[in-house]
């Protein structure tokens, strides 16, 4: 799996904890996320080579053994963006209460 791969599963079950929270009226400030993961770097060869992140999963096979792996920590601070493309924070469940955006 590419590693945008990876980030793009987890936007997708953050977008869903936050629509099926929506409800609720308990709510949760999503704080910065941390992922930790063991990435693969391999250089494709060509004229424009470009370097790919590949997370390696605990099962992966060998195949890849020209490239070498490295553990990788993302801090990434969700944001959600408004209709007038302010960036404001996420919260995961019910409407806003008290100082709450």
């Amino acid at each position: 799996m590419e590693l945008a791969e990876m980030i793009r599963a987890l936007r997708e079950e953050l977008n869903e904890a936050l629509t099926d929270g929506a409800d609720e009226p308990v709510r949760f400030e999503l704080g910065p996320v941390e992922i930790e993961a063991t990435v693969a770097a391999e250089r494709t060869a060509g004229g424009q080579g470009k370097i790919r992140f590949w997370v390696v999963e605990g099962t992966a096979d060998t195949t890849r053994s020209a490239a070498r792996t490295q553990r990788i920590t993302l801090t990434l601070h969700p944001r959600i963006r408004g209709g007038d493309g302010t960036l404001t924070t996420a919260y995961v469940a019910g409407e806003a209460e008290g100082d709450e955006l």
